[in-house]
């Protein structure tokens, strides 16, 4: 069978902006983000504490989960959160924002605090 990719229009019209973006960054983040829901990516809180630094920021190509704490602000952008993530990351003085948002504001790579997981 044929894969057809998302049905939401909106991730479809992200896949494109992402593929089409100069930056090697951008393209591998379409490119994670470009497979099945039960593959897609889902990253916790205490993962992105133990791989960051404060004032880091984080792309995930997926889903953010609450498990685990959070203690120091981080700038993460991923494609959903779950609300406990979401608390975590206001309380600790982080800040959510989602890809689109990233992928106007995030220009500036050469300081090397723009982390991926997945």
């Amino acid at each position: 069978m044929k894969r057809t990719g998302s049905t939401d229009m909106n991730i479809r019209k992200l896949l494109v902006s992402l593929k089409e973006h100069e930056k090697a960054f951008w393209n591998y983040v379409g490119e994670e983000m470009d497979k099945p829901r039960r593959k897609m990516t889902e990253v916790n809180i205490y993962k992105i504490n133990s791989m960051t630094k404060p004032n880091d920021i984080v792309v995930v190509p997926g889903k953010v989960l609450g498990v685990g704490f959070l203690d120091h602000p981080v700038t993460v952008a991923a494609l959903s959160f779950s609300k406990s993530a979401q608390q975590k990351i206001n309380q600790a003085g982080g800040k959510i924002m989602s890809i689109n948002k990233a992928l106007e504001e995030i220009k500036d790579f050469k300081n090397n605090n723009v982390r991926l997981m997945k």
